[in-house]
């Protein structure tokens, strides 16, 4: 299926607006075969006609149907397992030492698609149940998909999805069989709260957060929302806080309020003394 200039330029401009993220050329190939399904269901015989549909406003339904399909909710259990260890060891046992007298930890996993980074975290937590006693620990997730994000609830996953990251051990030991599929234990699944939320809306969770995870989330934003999410972020972090971001993004010529956290590679603190911040208007953000 062939899709017109104007068609394609149509669908991205509804994608950034409602989410932020650009429809990069790499990602442009599946613009087809993301939408057939839609078209299929709603009997359009053409993209043409389906944005044509989505231009004449009448059916809410169909832009979020357009919109999930267009998202990329790419992810796994312990996705990246060398930074996630890093995470799991010398960070979180550097944050524990700073809160030793609240007993307190916060975590935000941001853009958290189907929950396995999330679920990830709260798996390896358990597992340290000795260290972390006693503690109040807070996950909040959160996704601009209400799909994933339902999904996520559930905690249920295919035998693909748990094979992808998940030791065997851990499978074992967190999941219940159900037919074909797995689900996540109820313990677990009630350690991590989702939410619906898109970076180009105001903050849904008040606060400060220890730890966020903001993982191969900026790569599908444009410069000026990448400056303008990193500036959010920094307004939720504690002050001593660590920011995550996924193995091939970077803060250089993104941000002037964090800066790299010298102790743990990947990971990123504020800076002590941030310098003025000069951004672009974006609609959405306070």
């Amino acid at each position: 299926m062939e899709l017109s200039a104007a068609a394609t330029r149509i669908l991205a401009g509804l994608l950034e607006a409602r989410t932020g993220q650009q429809l990069s050329t790499g990602r442009q190939w599946r613009l087809d075969t993301a939408l057939v399904p839609i078209m299929r269901a709603r009997g359009i015989e053409s993209v043409d006609l389906l944005v044509a549909a989505l231009v004449g406003g009448r059916d809410a339904r169909l832009a979020d149907a357009v919109i999930e399909a267009l998202l990329n909710n790419e992810t796994s259990f312990f996705r990246d397992h060398g930074p996630f260890q890093q995470l799991m060891g010398p960070v979180l046992s550097r944050l524990h030492s700073a809160r030793a007298g609240a007993r307190r930890l916060r975590v935000w996993s941001v853009g958290c698609s189907t929950g396995q980074e999330p679920y990830s975290l709260a798996m390896g937590l358990a597992e340290q149940a000795d260290l972390w006693r006693g503690w109040t620990i807070d996950i909040q997730a959160t996704d601009v998909s209400r799909s994933a994000t339902a999904r996520a609830r559930e905690g249920l996953y295919t035998q693909f999805e748990v094979q992808r990251g998940l030791p065997v051990r851990q499978l074992l030991r967190w999941f219940d069989r159900e037919g074909e599929q797995w689900r996540l234990v109820q313990a677990l699944r009630e350690k991590v709260r989702f939410h619906v939320h898109s970076l180009t809306e105001p903050m849904p969770l008040p606060g400060m957060f220890d730890v966020i995870l903001c993982r191969n989330v900026l790569l599908y934003f444009p410069p000026p929302m990448r400056r303008a999410v990193l500036d959010r972020l920094g307004r939720a972090i504690a002050p001593d806080g660590v920011l995550m971001l996924g193995a091939g993004e970077t803060i250089i010529d993104q941000t002037e309020r964090f800066e790299p956290d010298p102790a743990a590679r990947g990971f990123y603190r504020l800076r002590e003394t941030p310098r003025p911040i000069q951004l672009a208007a974006i609609p959405g953000f306070a």
